[in-house]
């Protein structure tokens, strides 16, 4: 099994008269890859996928395929849901139509147990055979999964390599890290992307990386070839974005910030998501001054 690691993108799903755009959506994936990014991630948290259809979501994860075939770029589909046998389904369709790797984030709502999660996840990885991510993002879905968990699944399924924390906790990772050490270990937390990688982390799944894949991918592959001082300084560097860009609800401060510099045509959200508030626009239009967004 191919062990995917390295600068990855949760990518945004554009809407265009509200409708999916996906011929918007092709050329934001092209640019990903011209900038550096070695996996992109579509329809996860990022991608709206919550408010998305699964025939939208399954022509998503179908269009990340087609436009990253023949590059360095692979596609880690996102195939998460609170319905085990849906999420069974979006997995096989990610695999049926080439999908390197799937990203499956916990159930939300249900607030299944350890055992629940356990069978939960165990099914829907054993419904596909390529790489496996479990996702971690308690302030999301209201459900967390334990370390004692997340190794059991490790050590009982042939296809679960890795995990996206998005939890925050530094403690966990290094935890992870002491107890099954060729487990992966991914950055769901652009602020702390440094910390994650230094602990032994071997990749992240970034929000930023949207607006910034140049910088996202720079920082993970300095890191990689030694060059830790460049990379930190890429973390600190971006704080500033970074934490802008979580001031509302994710996925809403990074799509404003992408049509404010003109790589969305059209600034559209699928409820209960909203535009974000006048004062929000103002940080972003005033943040960003500092950056430089190559198109």
């Amino acid at each position: 099994m191919e062990i995917i690691t390295g600068a990855m993108t949760a990518l945004i799903t554009p809407f265009k008269d509200g409708k999916v755009d996906l011929e918007k959506y092709e050329s934001l994936i092209k640019r990903q890859i011209e900038q550096g990014i070695d996996v992109v991630v579509p329809v996860g948290t990022t991608g709206e996928s919550a408010t998305l259809s699964h025939n939208e979501h399954k022509q998503c994860i179908e269009v990340a395929v087609a436009t990253c075939k023949g590059t360095n770029t692979k596609v880690i589909a996102g195939a998460g849901s609170n319905a085990t046998h849906e999420a069974c389904d979006i997995a096989k369709h990610a695999q049926g139509v080439g999908a390197d790797g799937i990203l499956s984030v916990t159930p939300y709502y249900n607030k299944p147990t350890q055992e629940g999660l356990y069978q939960h996840y165990k099914a829907i990885a054993q419904s596909v055979e390529i790489p496996f991510m479990l996702y971690n993002v308690p302030g999301r879905t209201g459900v967390a999964i334990d370390t004692e968990t997340i190794v059991k699944l490790y050590d009982d399924v042939e296809n679960i390599y890795a995990i996206k924390e998005a939890s925050g906790d530094i403690n966990k990772i290094v935890e992870l890290q002491s107890l099954r050490k060729d487990l992966i270990l991914v950055s769901g937390e652009d602020a702390i992307d440094f910390p994650i990688l230094a602990s032994g982390g071997k990749g992240i799944i970034s929000v930023t990386a949207n607006i910034l894949p140049n910088l996202k991918s720079k920082l993970v592959h300095d890191l990689e070839k030694g060059d830790w001082e460049s990379a930190k300084k890429i973390n600190e560097d971006l704080f500033e974005l970074n934490r802008v860009l979580f001031c509302e609800s994710n996925p809403i401060p990074i799509k404003a910030a992408m049509y404010i510099a003109g790589l969305l045509d059209t600034l559209e959200f699928r409820l209960p998501l909203t535009a974000p508030s006048a004062e929000t626009m103002k940080k972003l239009e005033e943040t960003l001054k500092n950056y430089e967004v190559i198109k």
